[in-house]
C-alpha cells in the first residue's frame, strides 16, 4: 500500500469517525435539560421548607465553586408531565459523593423521596456514566426536584448533566453508548491478538508497546463506561472512579511509551528520552495517588494530576516538532492518527480546571477519540510493517548480494576457492571432478599482454560454464586453473568440455587450449576432497604430458578401507 492509498483510507476512517462523532453526542444529550440551583447544607434544613422558601439557591455560580461537603440542589419548575407517566427518570452525571437523596414535589404538595449512596449506586448506572433516577410514583404530576448531596468532592460539579428522559430516549442512548464501547472493545481486543501475533515474527519494541496502551484503554473503557459498576452492582462508585482514573493516567503514561518505541529512537535524542520519562512517572505516580488516597486532599491530588496531563500536552507538540527535524518516516502517521486524541485530551484537561462546564459527550469523548486513533493506529502500524518488510528486504538482497560477492571470483565472475569448497564437500554419491588448466598461459600473457590475458580467463571461465549442465560447480582455484563438478551420473565428457573451448574466439585471434584430467568418487569430506584433487590432477598432467588440448581420466577414486 503505497502513501497516497493509505491516506485514502485515513480520510475515510475520519469521515466514519466524524459521522459517529455526531451521532453520539445527540444520543448522548437526548433529553429535557434541567437547570438548577445550588445551596449549601445547613442544620435542619427540610426539603417542605426549601421547596417553599427557594429564594436562598444561587443558580449563577458555577458547581465546582462551591468546594466539597452537603449541599441542596434545586431544579426549575418541571415541564409538564403527565401524571399516569410512570416511566420517567432523571438522569445525572456520575461523580464522586457518598449520598444522594432525591425529593420530588407534585402537583398536589406531596413530596416523596428515593436515593442511592455510592455502594448503591451500581443498580441504578447507565452507559456512559450516567445514573438514572425513577421519579416514584404518585397520583398528581411531579413538578419540582430536589436533590441532597452529601460527601461531595465537587471537582467538576455537584449534578453534572441533569435531565428528564423517557424510555425511548433512555434506549437510544444506551443502544448508541453500547455501539461505541462495545466496537472499541471488540476493536482493542482484534488489535491486542493480531500485534501480539505479528510480534512473535516481528519482534518490534513498538508492538507490544501499543499492546499495553490498547489494554489501559480497554480498562479505562470498562471504567469510564459504567459496564464494570453494572457488572459489579455492588462495587463502590466512588472505588469504579478510582480506577477509572488510574487507568486513564496508565493510558497517557502507556502511550508515550508506544511513542517512544514507534518512532527512530533519533526523536528522542537529548532532552526529550528524560522528558519523557518523568512525564511518564508524573502520571503514574499521580494517578496512583488520585486513586489510593481520594478523598484526602482531594483538589490538591486532582489539580497534580492535571498538571501531569498538562505536561503530557506540553511534551506532544515538542515531540512532532523534533520528529520533524530529523525528518521522521512515521510523524505523518502519528500526527494523524493522534491528532483528535490530543485534542480531546486539551479539552478535558481545560475541563479538569474548570474553564469551561462539563457534558456527557466530553466526558464520553475519550473513547470515541481513542476508536479512532485505534483504526488509524492499525492502519499506522501496517504501513510500519511494511516498511520494515521493505527494510528487511533490502537487507536480504544486500547480504545475498555481499555473500554472493564474497564468493566470486571478481576477474571471471565464477566462484573462488573457498566458496567452492563449501558447496562441493558434504555431496551425496559419486562426484567427477574435472581440473582445467589453460596450456602455455604464460606465452599468452607475453604475446598479448595482461589485459588480453585477463581476456583470455574470461573467455574460458564462460566456455567451461555454458558447457556443464544445471546445478555443477564451476571455479576459478588457481592463476589459469578451473575446478568443474558434477554428479556423476550426470557427467559431461571432458573432451566436450574442451571443444566448447576450442570454439570461442579469443582476443587477437589467437589460438587457445586447454588440458582437462578428472577423476570420480566420494566427496564427504575434506579428506576425500583432498583425495580426489589429487587423483584429478595426476589425470592433467597425464593429459600435459600426451601433448596438451586433451583430456585425460583417472579410474575412481577411493579411499582404501
Amino acid at each position: 500500500m503505497d502513501r497516497l492509498a493509505l491516506l485514502r483510507w485515513i480520510l475515510s476512517a475520519f469521515a466514519l469517525a466524524a459521522g459517529l462523532a455526531l451521532a453520539v453526542p445527540a444520543a448522548a444529550t437526548t433529553g429535557t435539560p434541567l437547570s438548577v440551583c445550588v445551596r449549601p447544607a445547613l442544620p435542619a434544613q427540610t426539603p417542605a421548607a426549601l421547596f417553599a422558601q427557594p429564594r436562598g439557591f444561587d443558580c449563577t455560580t458555577t458547581q465546582s465553586r462551591f468546594g466539597g461537603g452537603d449541599f441542596w440542589i434545586l431544579s426549575q419548575r418541571l415541564p409538564a408531565i403527565a401524571a399516569d407517566d410512570r416511566d420517567a427518570t432523571v438522569r445525572i452525571g456520575s461523580t464522586w459523593v457518598d449520598r444522594v437523596t432525591l425529593y420530588v414535589l407534585y402537583a398536589d404538595g406531596s413530596i416523596r423521596h428515593t436515593g442511592f449512596t455510592s455502594r448503591t449506586a451500581g443498580r441504578l448506572l447507565g452507559l456512559g456514566a450516567v445514573i438514572n433516577q425513577p421519579i416514584p410514583h404518585h397520583a398528581a404530576a411531579p413538578v419540582r426536584l430536589l436533590w441532597h448531596i452529601e460527601g461531595a468532592a465537587n471537582l467538576r460539579g455537584l449534578i453534572l448533566g441533569p435531565a428528564l428522559a423517557d424510555p425511548a430516549q433512555r434506549n437510544t442512548t444506551e443502544i448508541l453508548l453500547a455501539a461505541l464501547y462495545g466496537g472499541f472493545g471488540g476493536m482493542a481486543v482484534a488489535l491486542i491478538v493480531y500485534n501480539l501475533a505479528l510480534w512473535g515474527a516481528l519482534r518490534q519494541a513498538f508492538q507490544p508497546a501499543y499492546c499495553l496502551l490498547v489494554l489501559c484503554l480497554l480498562a479505562y473503557a470498562l471504567t469510564s463506561s459504567g459496564a464494570l459498576g453494572q457488572l459489579l452492582p455492588m462495587l463502590d462508585n466512588n472505588d469504579r472512579q478510582r480506577f477509572n482514573a488510574l487507568f486513564l493516567a496508565a493510558s497517557a503514561a502507556a502511550a508515550l511509551i508506544f511513542a517512544r518505541t514507534f518512532f527512530e529512537r533519533a526523536v528522542f535524542n537529548g532532552v526529550l528520552r528524560p522528558a519523557s520519562t518523568i512525564v511518564m512517572v508524573a502520571l503514574a505516580t499521580t494517578g496512583l495517588a488520585w486513586a489510593i488516597l481520594a478523598p484526602w486532599q482531594f483538589h490538591l491530588l486532582d489539580r497534580l494530576l492535571a498538571c501531569a496531563y498538562l505536561a503530557l500536552l506540553v511534551l506532544v507538540p515538542t515531540i512532532l516538532i523534533q520528529a520533524w527535524r530529523v525528518r521522521s518516516n512515521f510523524l505523518w502517521l502519528f500526527a494523524l492518527a493522534w491528532g483528535v486524541p490530543i485534542a480531546v485530551a486539551t479539552l478535558r484537561v481545560a475541563n479538569a480546571f474548570n474553564l469551561f462546564a462539563w457534558s456527557l459527550w466530553l466526558d464520553n469523548s475519550t473513547i470515541l477519540s481513542m476508536a479512532l486513533e485505534s483504526m488509524l493506529s492499525s492502519m499506522a502500524i501496517a504501513y510500519r510493517i511494511r516498511l520494515l518488510s521493505v527494510e528487511r528486504d533490502t537487507a536480504r538482497a544486500q547480504e545475498n548480494a555481499a555473500r554472493e560477492l564474497a564468493d566470486t571470483e571478481p576477474l571471471t565472475g565464477l566462484l573462488n576457492r573457498r566458496a567452492f569448497l563449501s558447496r562441493a564437500i558434504g555431496r551425496r554419491g559419486d562426484q567427477m571432478l574435472l581440473i582445467a588448466d589453460i596450456d602455455h598461459f604464460k606465452r599468452v600473457n607475453d604475446l598479448i599482454g595482461h589485459d588480453g590475458g585477463d581476456e583470455v580467463l574470461r573467455v574460458v571461465a564462460r566456455a567451461l560454464y555454458n558447457s556443464v549442465p544445471p546445478g555443477a560447480l564451476v571455479a576459478r582455484i588457481g592463476g589459469e586453473e578451473f575446478a568443474i563438478l558434477f554428479e556423476a551420473t550426470n557427467a559431461v565428457a571432458p573432451g566436450a568440455v574442451l571443444e566448447r573451448v576450442r570454439s570461442q574466439r579469443m582476443p587477437f585471434d589467437i589460438v587457445v587450449t586447454a588440458s582437462i584430467g578428472s577423476c570420480t568418487g566420494p566427496l564427504l569430506n575434506e579428506t576425500d576432497w583432498k583425495h580426489l584433487y589429487h587423483c584429478a590432477d595426476r589425470a592433467l598432467f597425464a593429459a600435459k604430458a600426451a601433448g596438451r588440448d586433451c583430456a585425460r581420466e583417472a579410474p575412481p577414486a577411493r579411499i582404501a578401507a
